[in-house]
């Protein structure tokens, strides 16, 4: 009964650590905020366990993470102007949501959660292509 004493003040405090994570201006840190704040409540809700609500926020984190990889293309111009043929795409796998990135050392590239079309970055290199 201790533990469900603590359990709303906890993942209470895990959903605002995710959210100060907001304080970041770019997508990954907002993405990863959002997918924190999401998985410590999905993760609390589903099991009622701390630890649960822990492991739903680091995943969530991770994901949101990843997510937030994709970059405005408005933001992509002012920081990084494009070549003059426009961004390069990227090569698909045979993997989905994996695709190889046209800058050296041409890494492989998780863009799950990314619209086709939109531009990511290379984190890797940092150049900006467009997701096939």
């Amino acid at each position: 009964m201790g533990m469900r004493k603590h359990f709303v003040p906890i993942v209470s405090g895990v959903a605002l650590l995710a959210l100060t994570l907001n304080s970041c201006d770019t997508p990954t840190g907002e993405g990863a905020g959002y997918g924190a704040a999401a998985g410590a409540i999905i993760g609390a809700a589903a099991t009622g366990r701390v630890q649960d609500a822990a492991i739903g926020a680091a995943a969530g984190a991770a994901t949101g993470a990843l997510i937030g990889a994709a970059i405005e293309e408005n933001d992509a111009r002012r920081s990084y102007p494009p070549p003059a043929r426009g961004y390069p795409y990227a090569a698909r796998t045979g993997t989905f949501g994996f695709v190889r990135s046209p800058y050296s050392p041409h890494r492989i590239v998780d863009v799950r959660g990314i619209p086709r079309g939109e531009l990511v970055r290379d984190p890797s290199s940092g150049g900006i292509f467009r997701n096939p």
